[in-house]
């Protein structure tokens, strides 16, 4: 595998994906895309990984949205390949849970990103904004329709029309970030590795229903959604983890899942 704008690095069953251009401010060029599309598909198909945390490199930014002059001269019918959506959508769907860690700017792209992933921690200082109507688009990756489903219709709304960035603080109280600390790559990156630590001492199959059911049964009826649900109970319970997991707690001891 090949990665020219995109850093991978597994240590303790944790893939950590570094956007690696950070003398731009990490701007999401149809290279990256397609370089973070490959990473996810790598991470798919690795049983070694069982979280992601996708980052960006330097103290400026996650990723500070589109790179504006690309964008100025690309043709229009270039949009319909899809190529932001189609990645977004493959890590969206990624049955293993994601942390998206958020040190500096998450704008346009770079905060349809964050949007795409399961859990999102910030620094202090960081910023969040979906600013395309002011470049006379619209958020192209995503972010007209997963906005509104963190934060409802109304804030998205209010966010994508007048364009406004945000502090951290407010990204949380909204629901657009889970959690805030303090203002240092350091402490961002401490915490993102504490929950993805945590997230990896469960049962590999139960993370992966449980993901799957909420993504797609958040876009269906609750019929749809507490059927989808039950199947995927069905396929755990159907496990070695679902004895290994009951009989440690029957037993007092820590569980040792395998993922099968």
């Amino acid at each position: 595998m090949e990665l020219h704008n995109v850093l991978y690095e597994v240590k303790e069953s944790i893939l950590y994906l570094t956007l690696n251009r950070p003398d731009v401010y990490n701007a999401l060029s149809p290279e990256m895309w397609k370089d973070l599309n490959t990473a996810i598909d790598a991470a798919r198909n690795d049983p070694e990984i069982r979280v992601i945390i996708i980052t960006g490199a330097g103290d400026k930014a996650l990723a500070s949205g589109a790179d504006i002059k690309e964008l100025h001269s690309r043709y229009y019918m270039e949009q319909m390949k899809g190529t932001a959506t189609l990645a977004l959508r493959n890590l969206e769907t990624l049955y293993k849970p994601v942390i998206c860690a958020i040190n500096g700017y998450a704008l346009g792209g770079g905060c349809e990103l964050a949007e795409a992933c399961d859990i999102r921690i910030a620094t202090k200082r960081s910023k969040f904004g979906q600013p395309e109507t002011g470049l006379g688009i619209i958020p192209g990756a995503g972010g007209t329709q997963r906005l509104v489903r963190i934060v409802g219709v109304a804030k998205a709304k209010e966010l994508i029309f007048t364009g406004k960035i945000i502090p951290a603080e407010e990204a949380e109280k909204i629901g657009l970030v889970n959690q805030v600390t303090e203002d240092s790559r350091e402490a961002l990156m401490e915490a993102a590795t504490a929950m993805a630590k945590q997230i990896v001492k469960k049962g590999p199959v139960a993370l992966s229903m449980a993901k799957i059911s909420i993504t797609y049964g958040q876009d269906s009826s609750i019929e749809t959604g507490l059927m989808m649900e039950r199947l995927a109970q069905t396929i755990a319970l159907s496990t070695e983890d679902r004895k290994e997991g009951t009989g440690a707690f029957i037993e007092k001891r820590k569980p040792v899942f395998t993922g099968r």
